[in-house]
């Protein structure tokens, strides 16, 4: 009999103790994940735009005039994923355009698009807000050499910052409308540029690959 009793208590000791650590065992889920695997800080993140969209930089939030690019990508290096709910910190190293078109009056073609000032600081919290900063004392600034009827010409756009969603849905990170104000530039730059994009899916390069979950 004393024996079953020391089995018993011990069984209900397991018990209390499993019942302990299933909970802790949760809540350490990370903001980001891969495949349910923690994405470690220096992982690579990758995404080009989701299939059947462009990038594009309009004249207003409402128009479709300016400049759209068939191609584009970014690439990230994971910096802190701190325990759900929370925020995790990225470094974005490199953000390409290409296959680029423009509508604008005057305006042949576009010869490159260079983003500046890189890298830019990234959070994304587990409720799905990105934002993109700049260093301090810097700001996103984009530079856009388009041909024309009057030859080449340079025009340079900033912004304090960007806001996009970042959805579980497609793993994707989207921009809708991000205004741009034009800093430099001749008069067939147009005033203010207007970014949207939708990036997806986002996936962990240094994980082989694995498609990248906000918890």
């Amino acid at each position: 009999m004393r024996t079953r009793s020391l089995l018993a208590l011990v069984g209900v000791a397991a018990a209390l103790s499993a019942s302990a650590i299933s909970p802790a065992a949760a809540e350490d889920t990370p903001v980001l994940t891969t495949g349910g695997v923690a994405v470690a800080n220096g992982d690579v993140l990758n995404a080009s735009l989701a299939s059947g969209t462009a990038a594009t930089l309009y004249s207003s939030s409402t128009g479709t005039s300016g400049v759209s690019c068939a191609a584009s990508g970014f690439t990230a290096s994971v910096t802190d994923n701190p325990t759900a709910p929370g925020a995790a910190t990225e470094s974005l190293t490199d953000h390409t355009f290409s296959s680029c078109t423009s509508n604008v009056l005057g305006v042949l073609g576009v010869t490159s698009i260079k983003v500046d000032n890189l890298p830019y600081t990234t959070t994304v919290s587990s409720a799905g807000a990105v934002t993109v900063t700049p260093a301090a004392g810097s700001t996103i600034q984009t530079t856009l050499v388009l041909r024309t009827l009057l030859g080449s010409i340079t025009c340079v756009y900033q912004a304090p910052s960007l806001t996009g969603t970042a959805s579980n849905t497609d793993n994707s990170i989207a921009f809708v409308n991000q205004q741009f104000t034009k800093s430099s530039g001749s008069s067939l730059c147009f005033s203010n540029g207007y970014f949207t994009a939708k990036y997806a899916p986002v996936t962990d390069t240094t994980q082989g690959g694995g498609v990248v979950t906000v918890n």
